[in-house]
């Protein structure tokens, strides 16, 4: 008897909380506007209520960063599901259109480097420097001319600390990437050392992506300790696979092609000036070369 008494009670309860919410008219067109049947509407009052909120949030936003919601993007939703609600977070109509936008981000690897540099653009780039224009309209003749029966060379960019050659490569990659072009941005030191621990994993799979990827930049080539192993192992077969396949293959680096040339020559086993020499003959078939001094930008 007590039983019945208190689920009678708690209905009523429900069933007033579910009428109070409903007077407001525009919760009321929001929960019968689910086409869920009101028995099973009353039950889920308060969380309808917070559905409604983020829902009417929705109306008002103007821009994804002004979102008020919970999780910024996402709505809390409620959708039927026999006989009871389920409420799930919804990626809202602007944050659709932006992981749409961003999509072509997924086409760009960047490794040991700065994942802002998936953000760089052509437009956004500083054009009062002189020595830019050139790199410039080099790469936008690149993208124009870049289709599967033409690939044009890549860049060696060499010059001073903080001038931009990374992030100027890294905006022509995103150029291309939304093209549906997958490229490759590898800090070459640190690439060396994490692919010779990965001798016992998978470093048959990092080579050979290496390899084969359709755009590679090889960033700050030279600043590394070189072996006869990264040199003859790894850079010699790298951009000899690129060469004769005719995959576009981008460098940055501090130092010319002479005193890069120099700097592979020596190792620890000794100097070896004809080894070098062919690492460089290689770069120079894969790449126009262009230098670019200017101010610290980082700083």
């Amino acid at each position: 008897m007590k039983k019945d008494l208190f689920e009678k009670v708690d209905s009523t309860t429900i069933l007033h909380n579910f009428q109070d919410a409903c007077s407001d008219k525009d919760f009321k067109n929001f929960v019968y506007g689910l086409d869920i049947d009101e028995n099973i509407l009353m039950k889920y009052t308060s969380s309808l209520e917070d559905a409604y909120v983020e829902h009417k949030n929705c109306l008002g936003c103007k821009k994804l960063d002004s979102c008020k919601n919970v999780v910024k993007g996402y709505k809390y939703t409620p959708k039927k599901d026999n006989n009871i609600i389920v409420f799930s977070y919804d990626a809202c109509d602007k944050m659709n259109k932006n992981l749409e936008e961003n999509a072509y981000k997924d086409n760009l690897e960047v490794f040991e480097l700065s994942a802002d540099l998936k953000n760089a653009s052509l437009k956004d780039i500083y054009k009062d420097d002189k020595l830019r224009l050139p790199i410039i309209k080099y790469f936008k003749e690149f993208i124009d001319n870049y289709n599967s029966n033409v690939k044009p060379k890549g860049m060696y960019i060499y010059g001073s600390f903080g001038s931009g050659k990374t992030y100027l490569t890294a905006a022509l990659f995103n150029e291309m990437a939304k093209k549906g072009v997958k490229s490759i941005m590898v800090y070459y030191p640190d690439f060396l050392s994490e692919l010779k621990s990965s001798f016992n994993t998978n470093f048959s799979e990092r080579f050979y992506n290496i390899k084969k990827i359709p755009l590679l930049l090889i960033d700050d080539i030279g600043a590394e300790n070189v072996s006869n192993w990264s040199r003859d192992e790894v850079l010699g077969p790298i951009l000899q696979y690129r060469m004769e396949n005719h995959l576009p293959t981008f460098f940055t680096s501090n130092l010319t092609l002479s005193e890069l040339e120099k700097n592979l020559s020596i190792t620890s086993s000794g100097v070896d000036k004809v080894k070098a020499r062919r690492i460089i003959e290689r770069i120079k078939q894969l790449c126009v070369y262009h230098e670019l001094i200017s101010k610290n930008r980082r700083v």
